[in-house]
């Protein structure tokens, strides 16, 4: 396994000038990342704060007392309760089987700088990651891709809840699952890992009951030899210990929103697009009754807190008895979730993707108004993972690496299709199309009006079999030539999927199935760094 670095551009233009520390969107955060000392200088910064660090590291252990707690996770721990430590944080969804390859990604972005920031600054530095397993979104997280019949498919778990109910208490069926994982696997394919894999797989579905169970599971036997520490975003104890900053935010949500839309203001004077979909009532928390996650606006001329359709309302004064009595009953959304994470921990670094880097942005104000900077955003790390029999294919059609993993190769793919085309057939089928229109134009200036239509259907059949014939032709020609064509195609399968980065198709099984358990040690003993480079992963 080797680590090659190249340039190719984030996925979204204003993530790209952030990681470069471009002007103006450098200016929307409170960190110069490229500054040699950043660390140092947030280090003081958060030392000059106070944080409840026992409780934290008390509701996380309890959190998860549940899975695992290796001799690593212990030492986490415990560094946590040190008044010098300091977190390296990052969060995801709860996908299934960890869900797309940028999870993991994400992962090995904080272990690789709490481990690098420890040694640089010799203080604790933990690496914690936040489950947003308050999140409603079921169809983000039940599914993974699969390879089938030379095309990307889908493989969804079940619909499941039609409400919005926080993943965390999304419940699933333990016969179903290992089913659906079984066929995972069979579209992965069977190799030497397999059984073990299914092996672990039924065992870990014995000891979950949800989809968050089932992720931090598999998280944890995957990197519970580091270190890192998990929290449920939606964790009952963890709601407790928020409670004195969800006070803050309720007296505080009109000037947190009108704080926003300033940012967003502001920065779409510079022509970039805002992130955060947000009005101007907007209170940035939801409301949960237990089936359902239910936004709330705050109406100042009723002096109400109401969610949508009136599905909840509450006077100030109610809604702050209600948080006393069932903080479970509250949650983050996009906008309060950032400050919420930096009242909890103290943050030497947010390790985020493209699109947090570009929201995060427009927090910027509000953070400041709840008296707070935000930490240095630090791009996750952007993998590619190139498998052998892959490079192999692209070295045999002479094919530019960088530009494949950037671009794909529908280009080269139909600069070969051009070259093996008849295009003899193909002019004089243009040539017949030409001289039937202009027939049946002729027939139809000669001809009454009644049955105009009559010959334009007439002509059109007989486009529509010429489109055939075209067709027919086409797939004679690629059936002769489709050892060719489907090397270019198994080339865009792995590096650039349904014409997407690799991270957001692909899941880590597909590797750890074919290249064992091992898989994630190689790739944390890379020498990563955080330059903004592509990193490409030869196999």
């Amino acid at each position: 396994m080797d680590l090659e670095n190249i340039f190719i551009p984030a996925t979204n233009r204003f993530a790209s000038l952030y990681i470069e520390q471009q002007k103006p969107v450098k200016d929307f955060f409170h960190y110069d990342i490229t500054d040699q000392n950043v660390f140092e200088k947030r280090y003081k910064d958060i030392q000059s704060r106070t944080f409840e660090r026992e409780k934290l590291a008390d509701c996380i252990e309890t959190y998860m007392k549940n899975f695992s707690l290796s001799n690593e996770i212990k030492e986490s721990l415990d560094k946590l309760r040190q008044p010098a430590s300091v977190v390296v944080i990052g969060g995801q969804q709860a996908g299934l089987l960890t869900g797309p390859l940028y999870t993991v990604h994400k992962l090995i972005s904080i272990i690789h700088l709490a481990r690098e920031q420890e040694q640089k600054l010799q203080v604790p530095v933990v690496p914690v990651f936040w489950i947003a397993g308050e999140d409603h979104d079921y169809l983000e997280v039940n599914h993974v891709f699969v390879e089938k019949d030379r095309s990307i498919n889908k493989l969804s778990y079940a619909e499941g809840p039609i409400d919005k109910r926080m993943v965390s208490d999304v419940e699933f069926d333990q016969i179903h699952m290992k089913k659906w994982v079984k066929k995972v696997f069979e579209h992965f394919g069977e190799t030497e890992y397999t059984n073990q894999l299914l092996r672990m797989m039924e065992s870990t579905i014995d000891q979950s009951k949800t989809f968050v169970d089932f992720f931090s599971n598999i998280i944890l036997s995957l990197f519970s030899k580091y270190g890192v520490l998990l929290i449920d975003s939606a964790d009952k104890q963890l709601r407790k210990l928020e409670v004195p900053f969800f006070k803050q935010i309720i007296e505080q949500s009109s000037s947190i929103t009108d704080l926003v839309l300033q940012q967003q203001e502001y920065i779409r004077s510079f022509d970039f697009s805002n992130t955060i979909e947000i009005g101007k009532n907007a209170v940035n928390l939801f409301y949960y009754d237990g089936k359902e996650r239910i936004l709330l606006d705050y109406f100042p001329e009723d002096e109400c807190f109401i969610g949508k359709n009136e599905k909840a309302k509450f006077t100030k004064m109610e809604l702050l008895t209600e948080l006393e009595n069932h903080p479970e009953h509250f949650s983050n959304n996009v906008v309060t979730r950032p400050m919420m994470e930096e009242w909890l921990f103290p943050t030497l670094a947010f390790i985020g993707g493209p699109g947090e880097i570009a929201y995060w942005a427009e927090l910027k104000l509000a953070f400041e108004h709840m008296g707070f900077e935000m930490p240095p955003v630090i791009a996750r790390l952007n993998l590619t993972i190139l498998e052998r029999s892959i490079d192999a294919d692209m070295k045999e059609l002479q094919l530019d690496t960088e530009k494949t993993v950037r671009d794909g190769v529908a280009d080269e793919r139909n600069k070969y299709w051009n070259s093996v085309k008849d295009e003899t057939l193909d002019g004089l089928v243009l040539e017949a199309r030409d001289w039937l229109e202009n027939q049946y134009s002729q027939i139809l200036s000669r001809s009454d009006k009644g049955i105009e239509p009559l010959i334009e259907k007439n002509l059109s059949i007989h486009l529509r079999q010429l489109e055939f014939l075209q067709r027919k032709i086409n797939v004679n020609i690629e059936q002769k030539h489709d050892n060719v064509l489907e090397v270019y195609d198994r080339i865009e399968r792995s590096l650039k999927p349904n014409n997407t980065p690799q991270e957001r198709i692909w899941n880590i099984f597909y590797f750890i199935n074919k290249y064992g358990q091992t898989f994630i040690d190689d790739l944390l003993s890379l020498p990563y760094e955080f330059d903004g480079t592509h990193k490409l992963i030869r196999l």
